[in-house]
């Protein structure tokens, strides 16, 4: 009995090859544009509300979708109301109602952080040194002792301290190493 011939590039473990990897070919899909050898892997659609597909390259993908034109053939008003009706729709494409809560912001700070920097007139990014730095600064000009007299100046410097302390305890949190034992 003849032995059939068997190649393999698995050598034990670990193994050589990745999981999935066979030897058999695998299907690729051409780009659909007449005598492009690309891979198409762009799918673009063939008409508005059709699930037909094109199936492009990406430089051919990139071509077809500068002469889109998702209105063609139909009047302005026409137009304008499947615009107007699609847009009633497209609630999927906005930012989702029950994440609103959280505002701005990449979720690295509290809701308190975020409070204190809108009283600091600061951005969402910012370091602490900057923090600093306009914490002097509104201090300097709302301090009781620049503004003897003035309630508002009065609230308005309680306030940026409180803003400033959330801030320095949250930095401190953030940056804490223990103490070398001595």
């Amino acid at each position: 009995m003849a032995r059939i011939p068997t190649r393999s590039n698995d050598w034990g473990f670990p193994r050589w090859r990745g999981y999935g990897a066979g030897r058999e070919a695998a299907n690729v899909r051409l780009c659909d544009r007449h005598g492009c050898e690309e891979p198409g892997d762009c799918p673009a659609p063939k008409s508005p509300n059709s699930p037909d597909r094109w199936y492009f390259c990406q430089a051919h993908a990139a071509e077809y979708n500068r002469g889109w034109n998702y209105f063609e053939g139909l009047s302005a008003e026409e137009a304008a109301a499947r615009e107007a009706d699609e847009r009633r729709d497209a609630g999927g494409y906005q930012q989702s109602r029950h994440q609103a809560w959280a505002g701005p912001g990449d979720g690295t700070r509290s809701r308190d952080e975020m409070r204190a920097l809108e009283v600091l007139e600061l951005e969402v990014d910012t370091s602490f040194d900057d923090v600093r730095l306009a914490w002097r600064r509104l201090a300097k000009s709302n301090h009781p002792d620049v503004r003897p007299g003035d309630a508002e100046a009065a609230k308005r410097f309680q306030a940026i301290q409180a803003a400033y302390e959330v801030l320095r305890a949250a930095e401190d949190a953030r940056t804490w190493k223990p103490r070398a034992e001595a």
